[in-house]
């Protein structure tokens, strides 16, 4: 298992760079941006604001972008919660399907492992994964207010990080049973189900009908201007995530388990 284990860190650990510097560096990048947009993000603050349904889709009305708090929460909340997603979708899709596409299953099973044993070695790369991208992403964040020298709030900023590593879990719960289920790499509907969740989120907070779904939804809980705000996490969405994240999981091992691999 701790065989398993290393080695499939070291086959991540290439996609791993690459999406959390690209994530978390275009996200320091903005921030760092803000300094010399200060005086025009100024002025467009107040039209950010009263623009409707755009507003309330991007949390402008609820936050000015005229802050370095609030112009984090809209445009690099915004940019962190798609790229996190889509980043745990694409490593989780693959990790089990891999093997079969690969033929890389004839040889792994031949050897004294158990299935349950390299589902979980591949779980645990996934969780680390993802634990090490959302640290990554945290500290160039961190970096950037602290090279403009503004205060970041650090119980907003912790819940927000702690959020986006929850809606990770579920979206990578979802897309691990999604690997268990097929013989190839369905990265195409990794990324469809990641831009799926975060539009669904989108398109809510803008049609009042959809307003009492977002619940279900993986980023209803994780949405940086509400919890930049203040907004209440709902009790429900986390229970919610929490189910469909332990029941995927645990689906994606008795399928996999009990499931004829192809040669």
């Amino acid at each position: 298992m701790k065989a398993v284990f290393l080695k499939e860190l070291k086959l991540n650990l290439k996609n791993f760079l690459i999406w959390s510097l690209s994530v978390g560096g275009l996200g320091f990048f903005c921030i760092l941006l803000y300094q010399s947009m200060q005086g025009e993000v100024k002025q467009m603050a107040d039209a950010f604001s009263n623009m409707g349904a755009f507003s309330d889709a991007f949390g402008m009305s609820t936050l000015s972008i005229a802050t370095l708090t609030g112009y984090f929460a809209t445009e690099v909340g915004a940019v962190h919660g798609l790229g996190s997603g889509m980043f745990a979708a694409i490593l989780a899709i693959g990790i089990l399907s891999k093997e079969e596409e690969g033929h890389t299953g004839e040889f792994l099973f031949s050897l004294p492992v158990s299935r349950i044993k390299v589902l979980t070695a591949k779980a645990l790369c996934v969780a680390i994964m993802l634990v090490c991208f959302t640290a990554l992403c945290a500290i160039l964040y961190a970096t950037g207010f602290a090279t403009l020298g503004e205060e970041l709030h650090m119980a907003d900023f912790f819940k927000y990080m702690g959020m986006q590593l929850l809606m990770n879990f579920e979206t990578a719960g979802i897309c691990f049973l999604a690997s268990s289920l097929s013989g190839k790499n369905r990265m195409g509907m990794g990324i469809a189900l990641a831009l799926f969740f975060y539009f669904f989120d989108l398109i809510g907070r803008v049609v009042p009908d959809l307003k009492d779904a977002l619940v279900i939804g993986p980023y209803s809980y994780a949405n940086a201007s509400e919890i930049f705000s203040g907004v209440e996490t709902k009790p429900a969405s986390i229970v919610i995530a929490a189910v469909v994240l332990i029941l995927s999981t645990a689906s994606a091992f008795a399928v996999y388990n009990r499931r004829d691999l192809a040669s």
